[in-house]
């Protein structure tokens, strides 16, 4: 049993040296401001993995990818709507909502985001 412990601490330890070595290499992205204000803001990203035009959109973000308020509408197949995305009515990717409950589809230029949310765009 003392062994198990020791081995489940020794996991965990390593685990969070891993976290920590990643975040703490990580450089700060050109729109990190912009991607945290767009999220303050109530924006919301529904895309697909499999989305060209999602990825795209991701792709205009650069570094600053992982702090898009995204929201994954594919099941793991590929195949099926993701619960959450047919609760909010998502009918095409990408899909961005407002706070004002408003909508744009399709790939959305970063100063149309800036527009709808009110963010500086550097």
């Amino acid at each position: 049993m003392k062994n198990i412990i020791i081995t489940i601490a020794a996991f965990a330890i390593l685990g969070l040296f891993i976290i920590f070595a990643i975040n703490k290499d990580r450089k700060p992205g050109e729109l990190d401001t912009f991607a945290t204000c767009l999220k303050d803001q109530g924006a919301t990203f529904y895309g697909a993995f499999w989305c060209p035009h999602c990825q795209n959109q991701k792709k205009l973000f650069g570094k600053s990818v992982d702090l898009l308020p995204y929201v994954e509408c594919s099941t793991p197949d590929g195949q099926e709507q993701t619960q959450a995305c047919q609760d909010k009515k998502i009918e095409s990717y990408p899909t961005w909502e407002f706070k004002d409950g408003s909508r744009e589809t399709g790939e959305i230029p970063l100063a149309t985001l800036a527009e709808k949310t009110s963010c500086v765009l550097p």
